[in-house]
This record gives structure tokens, C-alpha cells and sequence, in this order.
């Protein structure tokens, strides 16, 4: 960042989060989750990430129940309390294969840097929706690649269990909010707005102004934040960029 934008010593404080795949979570064999969840944060640890977040394993089909969600945080536990290896910081460093797809992934990143910059910067390339036909395109090529068996994934293409002994989720708990706590959320969100009504106007017209102007939102954004509703910046912002619709 330093060495490529010229940035700051502050922008250069990088806390270096990981969150396991929501994409890895699968309705079918649900209990399999668990097994990729607990590989995938073993990469993120040996990777000496700062923060990890454990999917539970039902987020496939509901909001992640107490039981899931102790699991999840176990799988963690056992790893920083249990796993040997895990004592021993970046165990793989200097490895052929590990050195290797550091390379290509360096490699990826800066010819993705490129590709942006040919566009006009992250800007430039939202203009043109770059960023997110690129995830739909990725999106889209993992969907194809599991459905044609392309891509195997235990107990949702390949290695099915036999007709009849399937993994069922009737009576499983799904996690919804009553009537009560949704209105609950509404009467609040209303206090919010009614509480910070005197300084909402002019901190979303400030940042409408940031916006068309072309500065930095992001700021702007973290300070509107503390008189307005997510709704409301949404539809400042609505106002003088439009509203997004999916291409298809």
C-alpha cells in the first residue's frame, strides 16, 4: 500500500480478518460442514490471520442455533488449546508448494490491480460494474462446476448417501423473529431517528455532497453512522447515484 498508493502510516495498520466459507455450507450432509469449517480455519490460522470467524454448521438453512454456534467456537477452541502444531507459529514456512501459490496469488492480486487501474481506479471500474460482474462470474462458475460434478463435494455430488437414509432436517429448530421482536426492532429503529432528528439532514446532505464530489466516503460514511439509520444513508445515496439492479 505504501510502496503502490502512498499511503499513510494509519492506512498501512492492517488488522488481517478471515471468515470461513458461507460458500462451503451445504444443506445436504449438514454435518459435514463442520469437518470443511474446522480445515478451512486450520488455513487461516498457519496463515497467522489476526481474527477468525467459524461458520456454524446449519447457517446453510437457518440463523445459527446456540448448539451450532458452540460447536463453531469449539472448533476454534481445540485448535488454539489442543492442535500441537498450532503452538509452533507459520509451521509451513519454506515450503516448495506454500512459497509457490504465494507466488501466484501475489501474482493474481497485482494483475487484478492492473485490470482495475486500466478502469479508473475502484471507481472507474464500479461505474462499469467490473467488481461485481467479476463475482458473478466466479459465482456463477463455482454453481456450474458443482452441479455438473466437476467440482466433488462430499455428500452433495459425490459419495450420496443411499435413497432413504438421506440427512433430514424436519423438527430441526429454525431461528425466527415473532411478531414482537420484529415490531421491537422497528420501534427502536424510529427512536433512533426521532432521537437524532436534528442532526440527520444536514450530515446526509454532507454526504451526498462527499459522494458527487468524488471524496472520500468511507469517512464520511463512519461519521453519518452516528445520527443516521443504515435506510437512511441508503437512500441518500439512492438519490444521487440510483438505485443498483442485477443484470441478467
Amino acid at each position: 500500500m505504501k510502496a503502490r498508493y502512498g499511503a499513510s502510516p494509519r492506512s498501512q495498520m492492517l488488522k488481517y480478518h478471515i471468515q470461513t466459507s458461507g460458500r462451503s455450507l451445504h444443506a445436504q450432509e449438514m454435518s459435514f460442514n463442520d469437518i470443511r469449517t474446522t480445515l478451512q480455519a486450520l488455513y487461516a490460522i498457519f496463515d497467522n490471520t489476526n481474527s477468525l470467524h467459524t461458520n456454524a454448521y446449519d447457517e446453510a438453512i437457518t440463523t445459527p442455533t446456540t448448539e451450532s454456534v458452540r460447536r463453531a467456537v469449539a472448533i476454534q477452541l481445540i485448535i488454539n488449546r489442543e492442535f500441537g502444531l498450532n503452538i509452533c507459529e507459520n509451521p509451513w514456512q519454506g515450503s516448495f508448494i506454500i512459497d509457490q501459490l504465494t507466488d501466484l496469488v501475489e501474482e493474481a492480486v497485482y494483475s487484478e490491480f492492473e485490470k482495475i487501474s486500466e478502469r479508473g481506479g475502484v471507481l472507474g471500474a464500479m461505474d462499469t460494474m467490473y467488481q461485481r460482474g467479476k463475482i458473478q462470474e466466479e459465482s456463477l462458475y463455482y454453481e456450474h462446476r458443482k452441479h455438473d460434478g466437476s467440482l466433488p463435494l462430499i455428500g452433495v455430488n459425490t459419495y450420496l448417501p443411499e435413497a432413504g437414509t438421506e440427512e433430514t432436517i424436519e423438527g430441526r429448530e429454525l431461528a425466527r423473529s415473532d411478531d414482537a421482536e420484529k415490531q421491537q426492532q422497528v420501534d427502536n429503529l424510529k427512536a433512533y431517528q426521532t432521537l437524532h432528528s436534528g442532526q440527520s439532514p444536514a450530515a446526509l446532505g454532507k454526504l451526498q455532497r462527499v459522494v458527487l464530489q468524488r471524496e472520500n466516503s468511507f469517512s464520511c460514511l463512519m461519521e453519518t453512522a452516528k445520527c443516521c439509520s443504515l435506510g437512511q444513508m441508503s437512500m441518500a445515496l439512492y438519490r444521487v447515484g440510483g438505485l443498483y439492479r442485477r443484470n441478467m
